[in-house]
């Protein structure tokens, strides 16, 4: 069966002048070529395509594939997340995870956070800040502010937990200038951190495992934050925990994945409150998938699966999701 591979190589970007900060969520040549090999040895014949202007280019050239795995991200727009999918849709393409209307959502924090709270799922309090007037929203304090549609920990910090008005008008006068964007202050939740990582679509989706994030206090004032994510292994802690918090957390986050119409794989990211309750924080629709260094595949290994079971785990569902049963039986065998 023949796979077209698309994703944003951050090398390019780089190279093109882009900061280190602003390509953080893009891929590297090691998850590149990770992906390629999982793919290869489940049965594909993968074509690596690159940017989704490139996979443009091809469907309107009449190639087609069996299936597109887009991890791209996209570079422009509250909706850039959206953007390959859209692109499938239109030419008919299938292709893996969630459809565009979900990815533009999961990437909106405040959309997001509003569809799980009117599902009934617990998530902090928040305002939206458009810009750092003096007649700020009341909002309980201490605060956590960050980008209303950034991945990878971007705009979080030291800084991002606020004490008083003052100081947050300060920040989200910074981040609105830096990200050119919102911000959503939370109300700051001084609990455990989990993320969790889920599989498959409908009835058969299930959670792989739950990995609990514990940052050491001197790190960036143990804040989960862009720097540490670059640099996690001297700084972070990642345990599977199976407790009655960490089984709350996952039944939050497998009520969150459907809420929001999320397909084939995601990772649900959730901290919990002053009282053990984990609150929703976001969820990440095409996490990121290098084997060593993302959150998800490190969760899965913890988990006992090995890298391929997860790959192999995505691919079928998205198949299978095409009536394709035949195709994703043989490839689940492979």
């Amino acid at each position: 069966m023949k796979l077209g591979l698309v994703y944003d190589l951050r090398d390019d970007y780089l190279a093109l002048g882009f900061s280190e900060e602003e390509t953080a969520e893009f891929d590297s040549r090691a998850t590149i070529d990770a992906l390629e090999g999982a793919l290869g040895r489940l049965g594909w014949d993968v074509h690596r395509i690159g940017r989704g202007q490139e996979l443009a280019r091809r469907l309107v050239g009449g190639e087609r594939f069996d299936l597109v795995f887009s991890i791209a991200e996209g570079l422009h727009g509250r909706s850039r997340e959206a953007q390959v999918p859209a692109l499938c849709e239109i030419f008919d393409q299938p292709y893996a995870f969630s459809d565009p209307l979900t990815m533009a959502v999961t990437l909106d924090k405040p959309v997001a956070k509003r569809i799980v709270r009117d599902s009934g799922i617990p998530t902090a309090d928040f305002v939206i800040l458009e810009r750092a007037t003096r007649d700020l929203p009341d909002i309980a304090f201490p605060a956590f502010l960050k980008p209303i549609a950034e991945g990878t920990g971007k705009g979080c910090g030291g800084r991002s937990k606020v004490s008083n008005k003052v100081e947050l008008k300060r920040e989200a006068a910074r981040l609105i200038e830096k990200f050119h964007q919102p911000v959503i202050a939370e109300s700051y939740l001084a609990g455990r951190e989990f993320t969790v990582g889920i599989v498959g679509n409908g009835a058969n989706a299930k959670v792989i495992g739950v990995m609990e994030i514990a940052v050491k206090p001197d790190a960036d004032s143990g804040i989960y934050s862009y720097e540490i994510k670059e640099n996690w292994e001297p700084f972070v802690t990642l345990t599977m925990v199976d407790d009655a918090e960490a089984q709350l957390a996952g039944t939050w986050a497998m009520a969150a994945y459907h809420a929001l119409g999320c397909r084939d794989a995601a990772r649900v990211d959730l901290k919990s409150d002053g009282h053990c309750s984990p609150q929703f924080l976001e969820v990440n629709p095409i996490a990121g998938l290098h084997p060593t260094h993302s959150d998800l595949p490190i969760l899965t290994t913890k988990a006992g699966f090995s890298y391929d079971w997860l790959i192999g785990e995505i691919t079928t569902s998205a198949i299978a999701r095409y009536n394709l049963q035949t195709s994703a039986a043989d490839i689940r065998a492979a």
